[in-house]
């Protein structure tokens, strides 16, 4: 069941391109919520709202915020603008898109042609949590134009995620595409394919980094979370001809977690998930740790099925820091877990190298 409440805004806070952050009342208490005006429409200090408070009343994961379903007394709204793709589809909140697919997108025939990446670079990343650092290391080995393709195993609105507000900001996003049920990026399209397709022959991406967006599923099972089944963006950038590249996860903050080391979640991605050969990137580390990790590695056979590439990570970390772009995974910093964001800068270093490459012999040849 949905638990509504209606309140009323007590005041607006910290907004971003499709979210606003508000403090509303309801029965005298004063509570966090969001609000999406593309979905609700605008939103004002004083306004009544109807809100979904299900997750904080159940104590479950919407980082505390209850989120608007409607403003009352907006009800005439009207949704203008082109399309006739549904995202949300079937659900009280569904809402109208112009995929690049359609026929009446400027994109359509662009579509239409494409049907290979061309050898794109893709890197895919079980969590959101490692976007910055992996478009860091992209942009710091020399990518040029990163496009960051968000899938629908998380959160769906992208307006949430303020990361990725940051990094469009910082420079080290130049561009967004939702997928699947995800919606309000740049570009949407109706699958991860597409999304893909558009990333190189709209977008003109020289690299792609695919993740969900924020707010994880995970369970104490081997299949159960989301990352597992994010881990088929791997299948289907080889599909596409591209060039996929997996991200690790890899923790060492608490020995009691159950992600410490390389995460069970990685492992079960790479031995049983992606079924085409994929560069697998893992950052360099020292000691214990890195024996650990190559342990692992070695135990599921994934140097049998995929080629695994040591590289450093540094260079993106650097440029995070050089943004001055705050790095943070459940609740923990670069500090605090720097393995984990050193993982994820080696992909897109990985990544910005082959774009690198590519642009220069592009530059050589004339081609």
């Amino acid at each position: 069941m949905i638990r509504l409440r209606t309140g009323t805004v007590a005041s607006v806070g910290a907004a971003r391109p499709g979210a606003l952050e508000l403090v509303v009342e309801i029965d005298g208490v004063r509570e966090h919520a969001v609000a999406y005006p593309e979905l609700c429409g605008p939103v004002e200090a004083g306004q009544t709202v109807l809100m979904n408070t299900t997750a904080v009343a159940e104590g479950l994961g919407s980082g505390g915020y209850h989120f608007v379903v409607a403003v009352l007394g907006q009800e005439d709204l009207h949704a203008d603008g082109p399309g006739h793709v549904m995202k949300l589809r079937y659900t009280p909140m569904q809402a109208k898109v112009l995929a690049v697919e359609e026929q009446d997108s400027p994109d359509h025939q662009a579509l239409v042609e494409a049907d290979d990446l061309g050898g794109l670079p893709v890197v895919w990343l079980p969590l959101h949590s490692m976007l910055g650092a992996a478009c860091a290391g992209a942009r710091a080995a020399g990518a040029r134009r990163i496009v960051h393709v968000m899938t629908d195993g998380a959160a769906l609105p992208l307006w949430l995620s303020r990361q990725v507000h940051v990094l469009r900001e910082a420079g080290l996003i130049d561009a967004t595409i939702t997928v699947g049920q995800a919606l309000g990026g740049d570009r949407e399209a109706v699958n991860l394919f597409s999304g893909l397709l558009a990333a190189r022959v709209v977008e003109e991406a020289d690299v792609a980094v695919v993740a969900d967006g924020p707010g994880k599923v995970g369970t104490q099972t081997r299949w159960g979370a989301t990352e597992v089944s994010g881990g088929m963006a791997l299948n289907a950038a080889a599909i596409l001809r591209g060039r996929p590249i997996a991200g690790i996860r890899c923790n060492f903050a608490d020995p009691s977690y159950r992600h410490f080391g390389l995460s069970p979640h990685s492992v079960t991605v790479l031995s049983r998930v992606a079924a085409a050969p994929v560069h697998v990137a893992v950052p360099t580390l020292d000691g214990d740790r890195r024996e650990m990790v190559w342990s692992a590695i070695r135990a599921a056979g994934i140097e049998e099925r995929h080629q695994v590439v040591e590289v450093t990570g540094a260079p993106g970390v650097e440029l995070l820091r050089e943004k001055g772009v705050d790095a943070e995974t459940m609740g923990r910093k670069l500090e605090d877990e720097p393995e984990f964001f050193h993982a994820a800068a080696a992909a897109g270093v990985l990544a910005g190298r082959m774009a690198a490459g590519d642009a220069r012999w592009r530059e050589e040849t004339g081609s």
